[in-house]
C-alpha cells in the first residue's frame, strides 16, 4: 500500500520590521512569529538601516514606521520602491493626520495602519498585502478624504507654511524666496482659506495636526 505524501507547507510571509524603538520591534515580533503562516526575517531601529536590510532579507513584506532616524518612513519607502517597485511595504504610525496618510500612499505603500490598530487588523493587512491588495484602516480613510475636500496646499504654500510654523515674519519669508511681503500675505490667506483657520496660530495648529509640517523636521528653501 502506497503511502501518501505529507501536505506540503505553505509558504510563511516573510516580514521586515523596521522602527526606532527596541520594544515596540519587539512586541510586534512576538505577534508575527506566533502566526503560523508569518515569520519576522529582519529588524532595522531606523530608516537608512531599513533599505540596507531590504535588500539583504528581501523580505515579502515591510512593516515601516513613519518618523524614524537619519531618514523617515516616507524616504525610506521611496528608496526601496525605486530599485524594488513591486516591493509592499506597510507603513505603521502613531500620526493619523491627512497629509502624512496622503504621502506614504503617494510614495508607495500599500497601507497605512495606525499604531493603535487591534492585532487581528495588523495581520490581517499584512496578509492582504501580501497577496497584492491596498489596505487602508476606516478611520485613517476618513482623514484622508477629509483632507482632499478641504484642498492640499500647493508646493510654495507648503514651504510658506513651514517657515510660518518656524516662527518667521512675512518679511523674513519673502526674503528667503525673493518675492515682496505682498506676496506672502496673498500666500497666507489662500492658506488660511484651504485650512480653514481664521488665523496665523490656528494654521499653525492645524498644519500639524493634519501633518502638513513636523516640529522635529527641518526644512529647507
Amino acid at each position: 500500500m502506497t503511502k501518501k505524501a505529507p501536505p506540503a507547507r505553505s509558504k510563511q510571509i516573510r516580514v521586515m520590521i523596521a522602527d526606532d524603538h527596541p520594544v515596540v520591534r519587539e512586541g510586534l515580533g512576538a505577534l508575527i512569529n506566533y502566526q503560523q503562516d508569518m515569520k519576522v526575517v529582519s529588524e532595522a531601529a531606523n530608516g537608512r538601516q531599513a533599505v540596507q536590510q531590504f535588500f539583504l532579507h528581501r523580505p515579502d513584506v515591510i512593516l515601516l514606521d513613519l518618523r524614524m532616524p537619519e531618514m523617515d518612513g516616507i524616504a525610506a519607502t521611496r528608496a526601496i520602491l525605486e530599485r524594488v517597485p513591486r516591493a509592499k511595504i506597510i507603513v505603521l504610525s502613531t500620526y493619523k493626520g491627512d497629509e502624512d496618510v496622503y504621502q506614504a500612499l503617494k510614495a508607495g505603500a500599500k497601507a497605512y495602519l495606525l499604531k493603535d490598530s487591534s492585532r487581528v487588523e495588523l495581520l490581517n493587512s499584512i496578509r492582504s498585502v501580501y497577496g497584492g491588495q491596498v489596505n487602508i484602516s476606516p478611520q485613517v480613510s476618513t482623514q484622508l478624504v477629509a483632507g482632499l475636500v478641504r484642498g492640499r496646499l500647493t508646493n510654495r504654500e507648503l514651504e510658506i507654511m513651514r517657515q510660518v510654523v518656524a516662527g518667521k515674519t512675512n518679511k523674513e519669508i519673502g526674503s528667503m524666496l525673493h518675492v515682496t511681503e505682498g506676496t506672502i500675505k496673498v500666500h497666507i490667506g489662500r492658506i488660511l482659506r484651504k485650512l480653514g483657520a481664521a488665523g496665523r496660530t490656528e494654521a499653525i495648529r492645524m498644519a500639524l495636526e493634519r501633518g502638513i509640517v513636523h516640529l522635529n523636521q527641518e526644512y529647507e528653501i
